[in-house]
């Protein structure tokens, strides 16, 4: 199998491990930086190139876009969906996620708790939306914000009126949450590879800190999930057509509460605190679904005229 893997630096530590996994396993692997890659769009004609070289065959692209990249390089993962090439997080499914507002709503559609969370435009409404969401303390984070950057804990209403007043002020899209104080600065990574969540670890808060993102000097260990955590992991990501993501949540009085829900979550952290080889169920997940593409398309009737 030849696999693409849409990433800005090959150093990084997710995108070599899915490297060596692939390539320990006979695939041919070649990483593509998507901000390289420029396509032609032409009815019965879609193609893309490289650094000046056509990209043809091509069998399944792992996307790994980062967030200030995140327009451009959907728009290439676009272009190789649209040439029959397989993935396991269509360009759809990667903007469902990185849009946190768009990820909640559908999330609560298909009936997946979470804090509850406000959302609003206008100055002179703020005094309303925050009586929507309750007594503070409120968290206040950034639409498209990653890694706890842009997250901010108030603990007074008027401290929510300053922030909210800040960032309309650099206008950033954000939303207000509830502080689900009983989580206590913990939540839980899962990772769901196909249908499945086949790792998860708890991730604590450095003291002084709410967020216990491991970016912000969050400590992990190994997680024991229960029957319904995994289930709701797996639905959030099928919800939003995931087919590999990291479900974020916390443990509340009400039940696990969805956080958020990562197109691109990192093996470096999941991988080194609970040792399960995420990058080889990733390649796996390639293997049978590229695998099942082939058997039904040689299974699939020839035509007589």
């Amino acid at each position: 199998m030849k696999i693409a893997i849409l990433s800005r630096n090959t150093r990084l530590y997710s995108t070599q491990r899915l490297v060596d996994v692939a390539r320990e396993r006979g695939h041919v692997v070649r990483v593509l930086d998507p901000l390289r890659c420029y396509v032609r769009i032409a009815p019965g004609n879609m193609s893309i190139r490289y650094k000046g070289k056509a990209l043809r065959g091509i069998d399944a692209v792992i996307p790994r876009i980062g967030v200030t990249s995140t327009f451009y390089g959907t728009a290439v993962l676009r272009q190789l969906e649209m040439m029959g090439i397989y993935t396991p997080n269509s360009s759809d499914a990667v903007l469902r996620a990185r849009d946190k507002l768009r990820c909640l709503q559908i999330l609560a559609a298909k009936g997946l708790d979470m804090p509850v969370t406000v959302f609003g435009d206008n100055p002179d409404d703020t005094a309303d939306v925050l009586a929507m969401l309750g007594d503070p303390p409120h968290v206040i984070k950034l639409n498209e914000g990653s890694q706890g950057s842009g997250v901010v804990l108030a603990e007074k209403k008027s401290a929510s009126q300053s922030v909210i007043e800040a960032f309309r002020g650099l206008y950033a899209n954000f939303l207000v949450q509830e502080f689900i104080g009983e989580a206590k600065g913990s939540d839980l990574r899962c990772f769901v590879v196909g249908k499945k969540v086949v790792a998860a670890m708890q991730r604590d808060a450095s003291p002084g800190d709410f967020r216990s993102n491991l970016h912000r000097g969050g400590t992990a260990s190994t997680a024991t999930l229960s029957a319904e955590e995994r289930r709701i992991a797996v639905q959030a990501a099928a919800a939003l057509g995931l087919g590999v993501a990291g479900v974020d949540m916390l443990r509340s009085r009400r039940g696990p509460l969805i956080l958020e829900v990562n197109a691109s979550p990192g093996l470096e952290g999941i991988e080194a605190t609970t040792g399960v080889d995420v990058a080889g169920a990733i390649i796996g997940l390639l293997e049978s679904e590229t695998e099942n593409t082939k058997s039904a398309t040689r299974r699939r009737p020839q035509r007589v005229d």
